[in-house]
Parts: C-alpha cells; structure tokens; sequence
C-alpha cells in the first residue's frame, strides 16, 4: 500500500475519440477532491513528456507519491521510459482504443471515476515488463505485447486510419494486410526457456519455420482484447511466443473474427513457448510494442522481472 498525497497526471486529452479530455477532467478533478496534489503534465510530444516525468522523479523534494497516465497503452507505453525501474507506482485511467494495460490488470475501461479511485485506495503490485532492442528504433519496454509480421502490419495499419473507432479498426486492417504476402522465413532462438511450459523444448533451441506472425507477451491481449497469448502471466518473470506458422488467406480469414473476439485460438500451425529472452529474425518484418513502432527485425527481447509498480486491485 501507498498513501497517493501528491500525483503527476500525464494525459492525451485527445485519445479514445474525445473520450480523453472527459476523463482527464474527471481524474484530476477526483484527485483534487480528495486532498491530493495534482500536476498534469500535457506535453506536445512523446519527448517532452518522458523529460518532464524523469525531471519530476529525479528531485527528491518534489517527487510524487504516484503517476498517473490518463489515456492509452500508446501514452502508457511512452511514460514507461521513465518510470519502469524507479520504484514509483503508475496509475491508470484508461481512455484510448486498446486498453489492453487496464484489462490485465483489471482496471475499469469505462469509469474514470472508479479508475482513479483504484488509484486513491493505494493498492501497489508489482509486474514484469519486457524490453525490445530492435534494427532502426531505440530501445522500447512494453507492458503488453510486441507484435512482429503480420500482426505488426496490421497495428501500423489500423494506427494510420481515421475511422472506424474502436477495436473493429484492427479488423478491417487485417482484413486490408490480407491481400499482401502472409508467412516469412523466421529464425526464432530462445534462451532461459521455463521448464516444461507450453511447447518448450528441453533446452534452449533455434528454430527456423516459416511463420505469418510472431507475438511475445508479457500479457495476454493486444489490439482490444485479442488474446494472443492466453497463458502469459505478468509477475512469472517470462514473456509467453505464440508463433503462427504458414496458414492460407483462407484460414487466416478464419482465424481472425475468433482472434478479434477475444477467443483462444489454438489453431494446429500455432506454437507457444515460454523464455526468457528471444532473438527473432526475418527479413524487413516490422515490430510493434504495445502497438507502437518498435524497429524491425532482427530484435531480440528480454524479460524484466519487476520492473514495474502498478496502482491496481
């Protein structure tokens, strides 16, 4: 437990729609009703905010009892650059189009009141995050997933389109990255594998298949609840790789309205391993983390055990 007597809210009051500003003003204003020293920082860049947070964290007369981040895993992913490792709990109040940080940790989507209420009661947990270092992008934590191939097309697609709002922005991009090339050549090499969990194998191995998608997660959904690693587990110290080998259009096509709904997919051409690092490599496949850009491949990803303090039941 923490007592939240002063918070930094760093906020998109353009995310979800408008949905952002209504819930940066319900939080801050919740905050402040409750005795609690607020200072919002909505900064016009991606840089500026990391700056500001790393600035009000490194002074020790001034730093907050807790961040909080109005908006979604896009701003949750930029503010983790300066908050993974520090000790200071993130709070959440969701207002973007994915969630997808809020609904592992079971943070309401739809109630920025009762979001910033989880944040008031003080309640701190502690949660891996996984780490990218991919060809052409900086290095990037992300809390949820990193998406390689075709599932990375399709963020960077959905990402790019003004309309529909919402999760089914991620369907008609699949829909429209269909029409290109599906599987790759991968080369995917596990290190520090967990010990009889899932698909491992008996020892650290390099696999070379062709695949149309590779996630690693270090949660369970991506894009707004599709469950793309349904056994990962945020405090085991791993990150969960669901490979999806050469499928057709066709059963992709199939694959997709059960993926988008939510359901666990466990389709034949599908394997899952559990490890602690990964290196995957195929050509000019792009990468996303927490459906951000993340580089291309090659990249190798790592598991961080602990390296972050939530606000959550």
């Amino acid at each position: 437990m923490t007592a939240v007597r002063s918070a930094l809210v760093v906020t998109n009051r353009r995310s979800g729609a408008g949905r952002g500003h209504d819930s940066a003003a319900a939080a801050v204003g919740r905050l402040s009703e409750r005795g609690v020293e607020v200072t919002e920082i909505r900064a016009p860049s991606a840089a500026e905010s990391v700056r500001l947070v790393r600035d009000s964290l490194s002074d020790p007369g001034n730093r907050p009892d807790a961040v909080v981040c109005v908006g979604g895993d896009g701003l949750i992913n930029v503010v983790l650059a300066a908050v993974a490792g520090t000790g200071v709990p993130l709070g959440i109040v969701p207002s973007g189009t994915g969630n997808d940080l809020a609904r592992a940790l079971d943070v309401p989507t739809d109630d920025p009141a009762a979001a910033t209420d989880l944040v008031l009661a003080g309640r701190t947990r502690v949660v891996d995050l996984g780490r990218i270092e991919a060809t052409g992008a900086e290095p990037m934590w992300f809390a949820t997933v990193t998406g390689t191939g075709f599932d990375a097309r399709v963020t960077l697609r959905a990402n790019a389109m003004r309309r529909p709002k919402g999760p089914s922005r991620y369907s008609l991009a699949a829909l429209a990255e269909l029409a290109s090339g599906l599987a790759v050549p991968y080369r995917i090499e596990l290190t520090g594998l967990a010990p009889g969990a899932l698909d491992n194998p008996a020892r650290d191995t390099a696999i070379e298949t062709e695949a149309v998608m590779v996630a690693v997660g270090n949660s369970r959904t991506y894009g707004g609840g599709m469950l793309i690693c349904p056994d990962a587990e945020m405090d085991d110290g791993f990150l969960d790789v669901t490979v999806v080998g050469k499928v057709s259009r066709w059963e992709m096509l199939k694959l997709l309205p059960a993926l988008s709904a939510g359901k666990r997919i466990d389709h034949p051409a599908t394997r899952r391993y559990r490890t602690r690092q990964v290196r995957l490599t195929a050509e000019g496949a792009p990468a996303t983390a927490d459906g951000e850009p993340a580089g291309v491949l090659p990249a190798v990803l790592r598991a961080a055990p602990g390296a972050l303090t939530v606000l959550a039941r």
